[in-house]
């Protein structure tokens, strides 16, 4: 196995080995330390990084392996990137702000305290947005971060440095969040997996703890990672009162989708797709009914209302907390952070009692569709990227010729935090000609997890990635 392959070893192939003393947690955090010394530079996922010090941390967990006792935590040795917008207490997290760029935490959040005691280690921070409130991940402090696929596009947002890590081949795992699509948006940019649980289903930081739009949840190169990663990030905490009881854990394995009916939607009603994306929707969805899924295209009865209720949320909740910081700092800041604050100020409680009695009206409609379907699939972004450091408030994105908002318009991630108790994962969809991945959110009833993840590992065993050079990014 040469040093690139086991840059993109699977975790839980990644493990097996450990156990078996045919591989290191030293010599695996090795080969991605190496990797990132020749591909960051280009790619720009990382903010901090610890090196020296996940060596050390690797060579105590090469001890543990070396034991008879057996006793090892479910990811111990196994390198991660996580967000600089989950706190560490000790650490540097700036949320991609100048305005914090000499913060230190206090306090530990839940995600990264779930990740480290179950024996992660911290290779480097991973890139985000300012207050991780872009699709892009684009910042004065941090500059920008791309797609390892093509360096002339984004690698998405928030979680963009997440995805470009795992596709680049300089980390193992990471972490995300997503409130508008932030996990879910840099997993089809970057062509990785990521996965948004349902709300009440993954502890987090208050106060977007308590907003239901928020989710907190795990990014990797395979669906059987992503569980790995998943079972440790769920349950209970003491430090958050939403995560519901019992922990769900999702199975090492999981049995086909034959005889299951899956409903397709290519625009939900009401996006503009480019032609690519679609194509490759379509080709997703005869691979399942390769599979023997029945998959039929169907109309959900969603209208363009629903981007009125996405943003009189996000402007009313995260767009309200940033407006505070306009007043002394806001020069200091991104101009879409700013269209954000100016976004808040506009939205009234009126709007988001609105946008409440929209969101209602949606689920009853994609209820209906559950009474009939197993699952819902659709694509994750209508376009596969823009570019890494577009003006998010320009109005000359054009999807088929026709001009979008393009702030989140080429997004089609939102409805899902809307419908925040349905489980969604984003997977590999395909490739654009500029070489860009495109992404298939695979969408679940509410806490039906276990079902998503058992489609997506279908899926993935009939459309794999990263187990050969031609499906790696060529850094």
């Amino acid at each position: 196995m040469t040093d690139l392959d086991l840059c993109y070893l699977s975790a839980t192939e990644a493990v097996r080995r450990f156990k078996t003393k045919k591989l290191s947690p030293v010599e695996l955090v090795r080969a991605l330390v190496e990797r990132a010394e020749r591909v960051e530079s280009k790619v720009n996922a990382f903010t901090y990084t610890f090196y020296d010090r996940a060596i050390d941390q690797a060579k105590k967990a090469e001890a543990k392996y070396m034991r008879t006792d057996g006793r090892t935590r479910p990811l111990e040795g196994l390198a991660i990137v996580i967000k600089d917008e989950t706190t560490i207490k000790g650490e540097r997290t700036t949320f991609g702000s100048l305005v914090f760029k000499d913060n230190v935490d206090t306090v530990t959040a839940p995600p990264a305290e779930l990740i480290f005691k179950a024996g992660a280690i911290m290779l480097a921070r991973s890139c985000a947005p300012e207050f991780s409130c872009a699709p892009i991940t684009h910042t004065k402090l941090w500059g920008t971060t791309r797609t390892p696929w093509n360096l002339y596009y984004t690698s998405g947002g928030s979680s963009g440095g997440a995805g470009a890590s795992l596709a680049a081949g300089t980390t193992t795992l990471a972490n995300g969040s997503d409130i508008g699509g932030s996990i879910r948006i840099p997993a089809s940019a970057c062509g990785v997996y990521g996965f948004k649980p349902p709300y009440g289903r993954n502890p987090d930081s208050g106060p977007f703890n308590l907003d239901w739009y928020n989710h907190a949840g795990p990014m990797a190169r395979s669906v059987s990672d992503v569980a790995m990663l998943q079972n440790v990030m769920s349950g209970p905490h003491p430090r958050d009162i939403v995560p519901v009881r019992p922990k769900l854990r999702i199975p090492d394995k999981f049995e086909g989708i034959k005889g299951w009916r899956i409903a397709l939607s290519v625009d939900l009603d009401f996006y503009e797709v480019d032609s690519e994306v679609a194509a490759n929707t379509k080709a997703a969805a005869a691979a399942l009914r390769d599979l023997g899924a029945k998959v039929e295209e169907v109309k959900i009865g969603w209208t363009k209302d629903v981007k009125r209720a996405t943003w009189a949320h996000l402007s009313g909740l995260f767009g309200a907390w940033v407006s505070r910081l306009i007043p002394e700092h806001g020069r200091k800041m991104m101009p879409y952070t700013r269209e954000f604050a100016r976004r808040a100020k506009k939205t009234t409680l009126v709007d988001f009692v609105e946008g409440m009695e929209i969101e209602s009206a949606m689920y009853e409609k994609l209820g209906a569709l559950f009474q009939t379907y197993d699952l819902l699939i659709c694509p994750t972004l209508a376009l596969p990227a823009i570019k890494a450091d577009a003006d998010l408030g320009d109005p000359g994105i054009k999807i088929n010729g026709v001009k979008i908002d393009g702030y989140l318009d080429w997004c089609m991630t939102p409805p899902f935090n809307a419908m925040s108790r349905c489980p969604v994962m984003s997977v590999p969809s395909g490739f654009a000609k500029s070489g860009v991945p495109t992404g298939l959110q695979i969408v679940g009833r509410p806490y039906d997890d276990v079902a998503v993840f058992r489609a997506a590992s279908a899926y993935e065993r009939l459309r794999p990635m990263y187990d050969s050079d031609d499906r790696r990014p060529k850094l």
